[in-house]
């Protein structure tokens, strides 16, 4: 593509790709309120059970004197987190 065919940095985009755009979001407001009609199972294991279940092996591996308070901060402080990039809380005594 010649300079003379690019297209101006400051044009807007293609009518297609605004489409595109508004498409995906209504796609991912329709999942999330899908997410609310699900059977229960379901709902937990899309919702909760990952970030659960992560906890729970570090929850294990750490040991701590207080368990329930250990996870509890756990998933307050990775609530919004996808799985991979998690840390534990800190021990404390």
């Amino acid at each position: 593509m010649s300079e003379a065919e690019a297209p101006a940095a400051t044009e807007a985009p293609p009518a297609e790709v605004k489409e595109a755009v508004e498409t995906n979001k209504m796609v991912v407001d329709l999942a999330a309120k899908n997410v609310q009609a699900l059977p229960a199972k379901s709902y937990l294991d899309q919702t909760v059970v990952p970030l659960l279940h992560e906890g729970l092996a570090l929850l294990s591996q750490e040991r701590p004197p207080n368990p329930v308070e250990w996870l509890g901060l756990f998933l307050l402080k990775h609530k919004d987190q996808p799985a991979a990039q998690l840390t534990p809380p800190p021990v404390t005594a």
